[in-house]
């Protein structure tokens, strides 16, 4: 999600001769928030373990097939999601470290610069997304619309307040998603 709105800022009006609009849906568009949350307390001991262990994997694989494009004993060493971006993700990309990463890849502080139709979705009590760095209106342009729910969590949304009583059905999001992008001529 987040460098999907990347791609709609850089784009800016040529935007819309590829899409007529885009959804974000729990996207981290502060990436030194998010990576800061994920990797701190429970989301640290449960998450970050297990995203970890896969993503550490994968960069095995890129290792075998182009040896020597990062150093693969720090990635293996990595226990933070921020070392792994420093290790892996931040040099990968051309990026001097994991703060210019995810400083320069972050959607919001460009969000002022999209000119098409683009939701972004994120709960209040989102775990890996902190509510203190989602967007407020005077950060974004007015091509962007923010849904902001209390509820929510990490991609959860049991209930989509102010669209219609959604309590308890699981496709409550991507149905409330769905309709706004039907409204804003995107699908």
């Amino acid at each position: 999600g987040n460098a999907l709105v990347r791609w709609a800022e850089e784009a800016g009006s040529q935007a819309t001769q590829w899409v007529q609009a885009v959804a974000a849906v729990s996207s981290p568009l502060d990436l030194a928030a998010a990576g800061t949350a994920i990797d701190r307390g429970w989301n640290r001991l449960v998450y970050a373990r297990m995203f970890l262990k896969t993503m550490v994997h994968k960069a095995k694989q890129k290792w075998e097939q182009y040896p020597g494009l990062f150093d693969l004993d720090a990635v293996t060493k990595a226990r933070t999601l921020a070392e792994f971006d420093d290790a892996f993700t931040a040099p990968l990309h051309g990026f001097s470290g994991v703060q210019d990463y995810w400083q320069r890849a972050s959607a919001k502080p460009g969000l002022r610069q999209v000119q098409l139709p683009a939701l972004l979705l994120n709960a209040r009590n989102d775990p890996f997304v902190p509510a203190h760095s989602l967007p407020g209106g005077s950060d974004v342009s007015p091509w962007v619309t923010l849904w902001q729910p209390g509820l929510g969590g990490h991609c959860g949304f049991p209930v989509m307040q102010g669209l219609r009583d959604w309590r308890g059905h699981v496709f409550a999001m991507p149905e409330a998603v769905m309709g706004w992008l039907k409204n804003a001529g995107g699908v």
